[in-house]
């Protein structure tokens, strides 16, 4: 792998890592920015890097560094909250995948990219957390509060982050594509 595609997904790493520090408090689920950082990742560096940014962002986490929207360490892995972080790699190598295979170039499609990202999150996000609640923490949420909880209350915010960060990458991507095809010029 080059030194280029390791710095990009070491700074998306590190986005996601500050989205968690800007966080609303929500019941069971803060609202933070970490999800922008993942359609940003997808979109921009592709399934496999897009994949791996996060994938150093949750490993970096588990090996103890407070990076999480609620700290760190190994026993992460049973907070309630962890399956969107496993949403996270998932959802950044879909929404990769969408964008690559189906050539998303406007807003309005790569809008269904990142809420492909969006609902992969949430599917792991909210299946995590009722197990967690249920036989871990063990103060069962009903399906429904699940859904309440883990979906309904922080999904506005998300798709408000979906819409912005599409509109952000359809004007972003042109850009990338002169500075590539200047540097293939060049070489």
């Amino acid at each position: 792998m080059k030194t280029k595609s390791l710095l990009l997904a070491a700074m998306f790493a590190a986005l996601t890592a500050i989205g968690g520090f800007i966080k609303i408090p929500v019941p069971y689920v803060p609202f933070t920015l970490q999800i922008a950082s993942v359609y940003l990742a997808g979109c921009l560096l592709g399934p496999k890097l897009g994949m791996l940014s996060q994938l150093v962002y949750v490993l970096i986490g588990l090996a103890g560094a407070p990076v999480f929207a609620e700290g760190g360490g190994p026993s992460y892995v049973f907070q309630p909250t962890f399956g969107y972080l496993i949403g996270f790699v998932l959802g950044a190598y879909v929404n990769g995948w969408m964008m690559q295979a189906f050539q998303f170039r406007r807003a309005v499609t790569i809008f269904l990219a990142n809420l492909s990202t969006l609902l992969v999150v949430y599917f792991f996000g909210c299946a995590w957390l009722y197990i967690a609640m249920k036989w871990i923490v063990e103060k069962p949420l009903t399906i429904g509060q699940t859904l309440w909880f883990g979906f309904v209350l922080p999904v506005p915010g998300d798709l408000l982050l979906c819409a912005v960060c599409s509109v952000l990458v359809a004007r972003i991507l042109p850009r990338i594509h002169i500075v590539i095809r200047k540097q293939e010029v060049v070489s």
